[in-house]
């Protein structure tokens, strides 16, 4: 059992970088966490630091993910076969609970993109669709990540994939919307704040 604990643990590790905070960092030596909505994700580095670096820490954290099922797929033996789902959820557990950043991170959308997209293109592609009509009709980007994240395990389901990735999304799933549950109170509230609407508050969702 040692490799999956070393694959696990690395994957663990990969996801706890948090290029958010990093990019704050470096370009204006401030904590993102302590400015726009406090989020160390993709949105609140829009809002804080401009397209250029949220594209880029988009990017980076989907590929966090990406590589994390990678590494469980290199390490995956005929024994193994539920590692690269367990090391896709371990890098999205890292950036939410960051140990190089005092276990407080982001919300896993991004990182989840990228592990879902490495386990299961097409059901990604399908719900992502979704979520990109949702939030492009609503401008609510917690709004659209929630149902992203939600709609994985059923689509999955639907198709008949591997019971470890049907599980491994029904834990993204209870993940996103926990992690989004103030953005929930202020969705009913009519609080939420809308993509460009330059209000600090919670994070949309990425």
């Amino acid at each position: 059992m040692t490799a999956p604990i070393i694959a696990i643990a690395v994957s663990y590790l990969l996801g706890s970088i948090s290029f958010s905070i990093l990019f704050a960092r470096w370009l204006r030596q401030i904590d993102i966490r302590q400015h726009g909505s406090g989020n160390a994700g993709a949105t609140n580095t829009l809002r804080v630091l401009g397209k250029g670096p949220a594209i880029a820490v988009f990017a980076l954290d989907i590929a966090k993910g990406v590589a994390a099922v990678l590494i469980g797929r290199a390490f995956m033996g005929d024994d193994y076969g539920w590692l690269p789902v367990a090391c896709g959820l371990a890098s999205i557990v890292g950036h939410n609970w960051p140990i190089f950043f005092r276990f407080k991170g982001g919300k896993g959308i991004a990182t989840t993109i990228g592990a879902m997209i490495a386990l299961s293109f097409v059901p990604v592609l399908i719900a992502g669709i979704a979520a990109i009509i949702i939030i492009a009709s609503t401008r609510y980007v917690s709004l659209g990540s929630m149902i992203f994240a939600v709609l994985l395990p059923v689509i999955l389901a639907i198709g008949g994939w591997d019971r470890a990735l049907v599980w491994g999304a029904v834990v993204v799933a209870v993940l996103a919307v926990l992690r989004h549950r103030k953005n929930i109170v202020k969705l009913l509230n009519g609080t939420e704040n809308k993509l460009g609407s330059g209000k600090k508050g919670e994070p949309h969702g990425v």
